[in-house]
């Protein structure tokens, strides 16, 4: 047995461990493979490198470098001449910005998880929408044999791509340092209550992505990233404590990127969108966010259902007294969906907080307030209805 703690608390973060981390150097050899290493972040040209992309002992030697930098390594590349064709992104780029337009003038448009309010405009589904507004566009752009690789490099085959356009104006704000999906999606007392091993767990089930639609030079804010930080195994606890954040202030790095160039992350690298400090630079990325397959249940179960089933039981348990608060729990745990996502984030945002209010947590609510069988079906509907696609 180590002396491992079983869960991760924010007051026992050491800032002298994730120093040592981060005080790190990517060597040479570590990325054969890589035309270039700047700021700890190994740079591969894959103009270079599409022949190895299409033979498979040399593309599963490149994937075998990518994953080693993102699990134990700086935790990010940089892949020059992603597209080499940046056509598909200007088409992409029109679409988009209709998509905007619309979405502005239907709803303000969308929030954003770390951002300030404002300081940006931000597109959810964006796979989709760029898929039913220009399906030879969508074709075009997703075609590329160099983001299935860094994706399946990082999870394996069968992923699952998303993405979010965020388009940042000059003036935009900074985020703050954060770690992402998922346990970064969650608060703090709710990322606690998973043990440590599940916060080793999390990492693996996601890659963060960026594809540039413009020339990122640094005073446009590319993402400012802390190489090596990903290492730090109880980095969901800590990313908000202010000497980590003040650390990363300190520390971190910015790439420029060219149009065409897709940088890539370990989701739990500490990591903040930077600010656009430009006089006239709108700077647009494609967020990409690819899940592992791994990450579903194995039957289908019709949650809604038996919610709706089971509703009128639970009131008349808690009236009767014949069930305790723990038990309550347990029963809502095997019964209701008690994790926010997938959802439709154009209906269903992260208003208040980085995630909507879950299934289980809105059952416990309604037992709490009293909330009659009738009514628990008319916000279940509401609930599924703002999730839908």
């Amino acid at each position: 047995m180590t002396n491992t703690p079983a869960y991760y608390d924010a007051d026992t973060c050491d800032i002298r461990d994730f120093a040592a981390l981060i005080d790190q150097s990517l060597q040479a050899e570590d990325v054969p493979h890589a035309s270039d290493i700047q700021k700890n972040v190994p740079i591969y040209d894959m103009a270079d490198l599409r022949d190895a992309l299409l033979n498979a002992d040399a593309r599963r030697a490149l994937m075998a470098e990518w994953a080693a930098v993102l699990h134990r390594g700086a935790g990010v590349v940089a892949l020059r001449n992603t597209y080499t064709n940046t056509a598909v992104l200007d088409q992409a780029t029109n679409v988009y910005q209709d998509i905007i337009a619309q979405e502005k003038q239907a709803n303000g448009g969308g929030a954003d998880h770390f951002a300030t309010a404002g300081a940006n405009d931000r597109i959810w589904n964006a796979l989709q929408k760029l898929c039913e507004a220009a399906p030879e566009t969508y074709f075009a752009y997703f075609a590329n044999a160099t983001i299935a690789a860094i994706s399946e490099a990082w999870l394996g085959p069968n992923f699952q791509m998303t993405a979010q356009v965020n388009l940042v104006h000059p003036g935009g704000a900074a985020q703050q340092a954060h770690r992402d999906y998922h346990l970064g999606f969650q608060s703090a007392d709710v990322s606690a209550q998973y043990p440590a091993h599940v916060h080793d767990v999390s990492p693996i089930l996601t890659l963060q992505g960026a594809i540039a639609h413009c020339d990122m030079p640094i005073e446009s804010g590319p993402t400012k990233i802390l190489p090596f930080s990903q290492a730090y195994r109880p980095g969901y606890a800590a990313w908000r404590r202010d000497d980590f954040r003040a650390m990363f202030e300190e520390r971190h790095v910015q790439i420029a990127l060219s149009k065409g160039d897709t940088l890539f992350f370990n989701p739990a690298l500490f990591h903040a969108a930077g600010a656009n400090t430009s006089a006239d630079i709108h700077r647009f990325a494609n967020l990409l966010q690819v899940s592992s397959a791994f990450g579903r249940a194995m039957e289908t179960i019709d949650r809604d259902k038996i919610c709706r089933l089971t509703y009128p039981v639970a009131v008349a348990a808690q009236s009767r007294g014949t069930v305790d608060a723990a038990d309550m729990s347990a029963f809502i745990a095997s019964t209701a969906e008690g994790y926010a996502f997938p959802t439709n984030l154009d209906r269903d945002p992260p208003v208040g907080g980085l995630a909507p209010e879950t299934q289980a947590a809105f059952y416990a609510r309604a037992l709490q307030d009293g909330m009659n069988p009738d009514a628990f079906g008319t916000h279940l509907d509401a609930m599924a209805a703002a999730q839908r696609a």
